[in-house]
């Protein structure tokens, strides 16, 4: 009788040690964005840790009956394709023309490490953040779209002034966040308009 030397469980688990080992790549991941702080720039595993947080925190002014628990699964994967395609400044037209193909690609690779079920489950999830369709979806870029400009904010303009960023591109910015929170949507335009008289951010 012959022995099987790897248990199918152990196949599984093997999976999903390599997409855990992968998945530390993102903290080497700097993003243009600097703590509140302004002490240094930010990688990409804090930016997702901060923002799940704040759909926890901030759920309140999302939508009635959006599943946050939902919300904070999506945006806890919704950057793992930058540990190949890197960060995309938002404000850069030719980086964010490219983006989309590198990043389904790199979906392609990082999810396809986890055993099929668990692949299928993120994918959709990062499909779902980056179709914007649901509530769910809506309110977690929402988010993601409202923590680099609570954080420029706080640090005299941060990345604004340093690539030239007018009000009025944040302000096309501001219009995703109120389409997933109008409460924080009106939150960030104040934010901009204050950040406007305060000279930090031109328009």
């Amino acid at each position: 009788m012959s022995r099987v030397t790897i248990a199918p469980e152990e196949d599984r688990l093997n999976a999903q040690i390599a997409f855990a080992i992968e998945i530390d790549k993102l903290k080497r991941i700097i993003r243009r964005n600097h703590l509140i702080d302004g002490s240094r720039r930010e990688n990409t595993a804090e930016h997702s840790w901060y923002v799940g947080t704040l759909a926890m925190v901030l759920g309140e002014h999302a939508p009635p009956g959006t599943d946050l628990q939902r919300v904070v699964a999506m945006l806890l994967v919704h950057d793992l394709v930058e540990i190949d395609a890197g960060d995309t400044f938002i404000y850069d037209p030719v980086a964010v023309t490219a983006q989309e193909e590198a990043e389904r690609a790199a979906a392609d690779r990082i999810f396809g490490l986890l055993p099929a079920d668990q692949a299928t489950w993120m994918r959709e999830l990062w499909d779902e953040f980056e179709e914007r369709k649901t509530p769910e979806a809506k309110f977690a870029k929402a988010l993601d779209r409202f923590a680099p400009i609570l954080a420029n904010h706080h640090t005299e303009g941060g990345t604004w002034p340093l690539f030239k960023v007018t009000a009025a591109q944040v302000r096309q910015k501001v219009r995703i966040i109120e389409e997933g929170s109008p409460s924080l949507g009106a939150y960030a335009r104040e934010l901009v308009d204050l950040s406007v008289a305060r000279g930090h951010l031109s328009e």
